[in-house]
């Protein structure tokens, strides 16, 4: 099975997983080099975006020993066109934030240049403040020559932020590079369309009949579209050049019985389009139907670079078929696989924060029930969580809390740890919505007066129940001490005050006793699809 997730950096996971040419579309959507920490937003139980934001990663570049490596990398990579560009680059942008992105960004598009077959495609998405070395650094890669678009998607149809004497044009756009590997890139322009809007049909029907409005459409194929054998036949005494008619003998006839061909003045047959027949108009490198996840979007996760799916399917059907492999080797809150899947391809997601892969787990899971995919990289035993402790604290815990389905709480600030490391909601009532408190502990030894520390929060911020989610087991006397905390009553049932789980058992299913848990409260979900996906050739 194709399906998969890969917790790590992409630059570990691609030449350790991915084999050569196996794969047949890439979309990517790195982070842009904008020195902004980029936060997964929760939701409150009020429905709006929670006060406790996680970071997700940090957009910071800085040049330093990582990037001067990825620079050699790319240097002693064989790919001398590249290696060309980005010494040049250097050259003339010195050892700087926006060089060590590009960097790093280089010997990760050398890798994704391996992976990808002859036939497939990349889609590279950005802003404008680092496109333009981008598209420098892609021609090196992929060669001048497999450069195919540079699509721009308008986010929103007018200027955000205030106009109030501003002093530049509003940032309205996207840019979008499309690369193929080689000449033989996959390619299906007629499978999407724009819809024709009021306005435009207006303008387009400007003919009628008897029969309604209509507008002049060809029946004869171009020159350019080459010779077609099959489609040169006389009607009515005309026969067509090498290039033939637009369709066969038989449905020209039934079109022409049903009043929709007529013959101008010259003698040149044509068809009257009907407002209901208009598969509307094919689109180009200019996108402008496709407006950004507004803040209550019904789709929008909390995550602030999401994109819209709409976006996703349209790359994802144009340049790829069902059963085809698709890669996001950025995939954050996973907006590509969720578009492959519901279009029946195939996927690989890489990212490198836990908190992502296991956000992208629950959305899968939600929009898919019954969906299986593997993951990669997460710890899956005892050994693998205490690795993980050992070498980020912080994944560490944003994976543990996920375990037992809380959300994660706090940051990596400075001065952000208050005791609380993740948040289940519960309903006490139909209209009353109380938080269980999850305190986590990597640490080989635990002991008392870290239970006595998670009660002094449970007083300190009046939560009805608290979870200690340790990866070392507690002692006897640890048990005791949150034995003496006492319980919470709730519709007669008595719920211990303070739980004690490990993490070992977490990984065996193990939940926490909580009455009414309200994961929809905690989590904004993906809205469940249609069983099968949608017919693509259209």
């Amino acid at each position: 099975m194709t399906n998969a997730l890969y917790y790590g950096d992409n630059l570990d996971v691609l030449p350790a997983s991915i084999a050569d040419e196996s794969v047949d579309l890439i979309y990517l959507d790195p982070p842009f080099n904008s020195n902004a920490s980029y936060n997964v937003l929760f939701k409150s139980p009020t429905g709006v975006d929670s006060p406790a934001q996680i970071e997700a990663f940090e957009d910071t570049w800085h040049w330093g020993p990582e990037a001067e490596g990825a620079f050699d990398q790319v240097m002693q990579s064989g790919k001398t066109d590249a290696a060309d560009m980005l010494r040049a680059v250097r050259s003339f942008l010195g050892e700087n934030d926006m060089m060590a992105y590009l960097a790093m960004m280089a010997i990760r598009l050398i890798e994704l240049n391996r992976v990808l077959k002859p036939t497939g495609s990349l889609y590279l998405h950005c802003d404008p403040t680092a496109s333009h070395y981008l598209k420098i650094i892609l021609d090196g890669v992929f060669g001048k020559e497999q450069y195919i678009n540079e699509i721009i998607w308008r986010r929103y149809s007018r200027p955000k932020g205030s106009q109030f004497e501003a002093r530049r044009f509003g940032n309205s756009t996207d840019t979008i590079f499309f690369y193929g590997k080689s000449n033989d890139y996959k390619f299906y322009l007629s499978r999407i369309k724009t819809a024709i809007d009021d306005e435009e049909a207006e303008k387009r029907y400007n003919l009628s009949d008897e029969h309604g409005p209509y507008y002049s459409g060809p029946l004869l194929r171009s020159s350019s579209m080459g010779v077609r054998p099959n489609l040169v036949y006389a009607y009515k005494k005309f026969t067509p050049g090498p290039s033939g008619w637009r369709m066969t003998k038989s449905k020209l006839t039934a079109l022409d019985a049903r009043g929709d061909m007529f013959w101008t003045s010259s003698g040149i047959p044509r068809r009257k389009v009907r407002p209901g027949e208009d598969p509307g108009i094919t689109t180009d490198n200019l996108w402008t139907d496709i407006e950004a996840l507004g803040a209550q979007a019904a789709e929008r996760l909390g995550y602030p670079t999401q994109k819209p799916l709409a976006l996703l399917e349209r790359i994802i059907s144009v340049s790829s078929n069902p059963g085809d492999i698709v890669l996001d080797p950025f995939c954050g809150c996973g907006t590509a696989v969720h578009a492959a899947q519901k279009l029946g391809r195939q996927w690989i997601g890489i990212d490198i924060t836990h908190l992502a892969v296991s956000l992208i787990e629950r959305r899968l899971k939600d929009a898919f029930p019954g969906i299986a995919f593997e993951v990669h990289g997460t710890p899956k035993d005892i050994d693998g969580a205490r690795d993980l402790a050992i070498r980020d604290k912080y994944q560490f815990q944003w994976w543990a809390v996920s375990l037992i389905d809380a959300q994660p709480y706090g940051g990596k600030k400075k001065g952000a740890d208050s005791g609380i490391d993740g948040l289940i909601y519960f309903r006490s009532d139909a209209k009353t919505t109380e938080r269980a408190i999850v305190s986590v502990k990597g640490g080989e030894h635990v002991g008392v007066p870290m239970i006595r520390d998670l009660k002094g929060v449970l007083e300190r911020e009046k939560a009805p129940i608290g979870v200690f989610l340790t990866l070392a087991p507690p002692t006897h006397p640890m048990i005791a001490e949150a034995a003496s905390t006492g319980f919470y009553e709730l519709g007669g049932r008595k719920y211990p005050r303070l739980q004690i789980i490990t993490i070992e058992d977490a990984l065996k299913g193990e939940k926490p006793a909580i009455p009414l848990v309200d994961t929809g409260a905690a989590f904004k979900r993906a809205a469940r699809e249609k069983a099968e996906h949608p017919k693509l050739d259209f």
